[in-house]
């Protein structure tokens, strides 16, 4: 992995009531909040309130930013309805499915590192509802005070892809960081591809949310895969986008692992499970096939960061396919 500055020098609940379907294996129904409150704990690390995982040098919890609205036939593309709906959750009058904006808070080796940054607080009334963007329950800003985090102590911003809702809640609205003292990494051909997007995902890319990073000297821009600090990997994946990074954290005996958009929702883990959204659908498939053998086999936990209903969880294998096993409850 390279890594070059584009400045200065950095340093590299509502109860849910729902089913799970996965290759075709209906789950049961239970309350995704509560069912994962009763299960035991794993012994490689110490849940703390259920929102906090410590396992090596690792202190890693979920912040919610906001729920939003997506066409539930582009989040699950050739999938039908009546499946999708059983699998994740029923979409309202405009066929729009509940979602949420997730970012990994993670503290290890004296940093504070966010993965993502959830969407924009200040993007236009008509974008918000289209996307029925809603920031009156969660927000970055309030989920951070509330882990005790102020915007001037987080040390990394790694951003998956500069999707607007993984990359909108990088800026204030006054052109300026958010997070002032933060280096931010992305992946340089993930910047190239932004800038220069097709016309199927162009409308996700707005330069106004990452430009003013790399104007200001704040963007690392990192050129493959690698160790970005002991323990906190990245692989690209490029079926959704151009070089989107996956961020995997491990001590050699336990992994939280961050897919970002490879698997949004715990309803994706399921290979034929993709989003019309993807730009390389076939790739898609075949990044899970690569991947899901060791997820299972090694035990990680899986950070689904746009799920409404789950935070995350281990997959398992089942007769009929995979399906998520036991879960955890992250998000603060």
């Amino acid at each position: 992995m390279r890594s070059e500055s584009s400045g200065r020098s950095e340093h590299i609940s509502p109860k849910y009531t729902v089913k799970g379907l996965f290759n075709g294996g209906f789950g049961r129904n239970f309350d995704a909040k509560s069912d994962a409150l009763q299960r035991s704990p794993l012994e490689r690390f110490i849940p703390m309130n259920h929102q906090e995982l410590q396992f090596g040098p690792f202190s890693v919890s979920l912040l919610e930013t906001c729920r939003f609205g997506l066409d539930g036939g582009a989040m699950f593309g050739v999938v039908p309805k009546t499946l999708w709906e059983r699998a994740y959750a029923s979409a309202d009058e405009r066929n729009r499915i509940p979602m949420a904006a997730k970012v990994l808070l993670v503290r290890a080796h004296g940093r504070t590192i966010l993965v993502d940054t959830g969407n924009c607080p200040w993007m236009s009334p008509k974008l918000r509802e289209i996307y029925d963007i809603c920031f009156d329950d969660h927000s970055i800003s309030g989920s951070l005070a509330r882990a005790g985090v102020d915007a001037a102590q987080v040390t990394d911003v790694v951003l998956t892809h500069l999707h607007f809702d993984h990359v909108g809640g990088a800026m204030l609205e006054t052109g300026e960081p958010r997070f002032p003292n933060a280096a931010y990494h992305v992946q340089k051909r993930q910047l190239d591809w932004a800038r220069a997007a097709t016309e199927k995902d162009r409308a996700s890319f707005m330069p106004e949310m990452f430009e003013p990073l790399v104007g200001s000297g704040r963007m690392n821009i990192v050129d493959g895969d690698g160790e970005l600090f002991p323990g906190m990997y990245l692989e690209c994946v490029h079926g959704h986008t151009q070089s989107m990074q996956t961020v995997r954290l491990s001590d050699g005996q336990t992994t939280v692992f961050f897919p970002a958009d490879l698997m949004p929702t715990s309803a994706h883990i399921s290979v034929p499970y993709g989003m019309a959204y993807d730009n390389f659908p076939l790739t898609t498939i075949d990044e899970k096939k690569r991947l899901l053998p060791r997820i299972i086999d090694e035990q990680w936990i899986v950070v689904f960061e746009h799920d409404a209903l789950r935070d995350a969880g281990r997959i398992v294998r089942t007769d009929r396919g995979v399906a998520l096993g036991e879960e955890f409850v992250l998000c603060r």
